[in-house]
């Protein structure tokens, strides 16, 4: 980011509703983290920065764009519709970032992003950022990026030595009694779980409850507010068990933890920036996975 606001403070954006600098994310909240870390950044230079996602009402993010802004932090599906709005224009782009490429991949927004990059200027720098290079994320990058240099860390020096796993098999109905035991058996200041779907991550806060461990559940069915109320108080300590669905982007935003247990059969990244992680999945997940027990592991039956 730093490279970006030195460019952009040597000039300023020349009209309303346009941007010298775009950044895509999947995410809303990584879209709310990535400008708090722009505003921070950048609050000796004469910039102006906005986060821009749906869900909320379109007039507070048009009027920030014609009262000129020079970065906007962007979903790809709500820019591609404020500019269907004539409400932000690329002629003035000096720099577009795909951040976290594949995770917008996945979440099914490649219309959108090669909409946006059709109608970037040919001479704008562009970048892209992912924590996997798939074949489609390779493709993507060869439509957005002319002559890319890619710069890559190799699966073995992103494992993390200091990494703690736990492999647990244990059949369905017993999980939330199993996790009710190592909640209450160890000693964690914080846990931050993971499950599949927020149905699951509902019924699993009430099971707990129901064992005297009270948590919050995180997932798409609570209104925006109140997820970034709930990320704000489990980083200041305030939760200590927080449920949530959507690993990347509770990770995302919280960058650090003490303890992550993950309930789900999907794959967690073995790449994660973490300090000490316990990592509880199952059976099945081990068996489609295998490649995961390369590190040191335990297994408890």
């Amino acid at each position: 980011m730093l490279p970006i606001l030195e460019k952009l403070s040597q000039s300023e954006t020349q009209r309303k509703k346009r941007a010298r600098a775009i950044i895509l994310t999947p995410t809303r909240e990584l879209a709310l983290q990535v400008n708090q870390s722009i505003e921070a950044y950048a609050q000796h230079l004469p910039l102006k920065s906005m986060a821009m996602f749906g869900g909320v009402d379109y007039a507070p993010q048009k009027q920030a764009l014609i009262d000129g802004v020079d970065i906007v932090v962007a979903t790809p599906g709500r820019l591609i519709d404020l500019y269907g709005q004539r409400a932000i224009h690329f002629d003035e782009l000096e720099v577009l970032v795909l951040d976290e490429a594949d995770k917008m991949l996945d979440m099914g927004f490649i219309e959108a992003i090669n909409k946006i990059i059709a109608r970037v200027p040919e001479d704008a720098q562009n970048l892209l950022f992912s924590a996997t290079l798939s074949n489609p994320v390779r493709e993507l990058a060869k439509s957005a990026i002319r002559d890319p240099e890619e710069i890559s860390i190799t699966k073995h020096s992103a494992s993390k030595s200091n990494i703690k796993q736990w492999i647990v098999t244990v059949d369905k109905d017993m999980k939330s009694s199993l996790l009710s035991h190592m909640l209450q058996t160890n000693d964690w200041k914080q846990a931050l779980i993971f499950i599949e779907t927020k149905h699951g991550a509902a019924k699993l806060v009430s099971q707990l409850e129901k064992r005297g461990i009270v948590a919050e559940a995180f997932h798409s069915g609570r209104n925006q507010k109140v997820r970034q109320q709930l990320i704000e108080s489990f980083k200041a300590g305030e939760i200590q068990y927080l449920v949530a669905t959507g690993v990347a982007r509770v990770v995302s935003i919280l960058k650090t933890y003490l303890w992550l247990l993950t309930m789900t059969y999907h794959t967690l990244p073995m790449n994660m920036c973490i300090a000490s992680v316990v990592q509880v999945v199952l059976k099945r997940w081990v068996r489609r996975y295998p490649w995961s027990l390369k590190t040191t592991s335990r297994t408890f039956a």
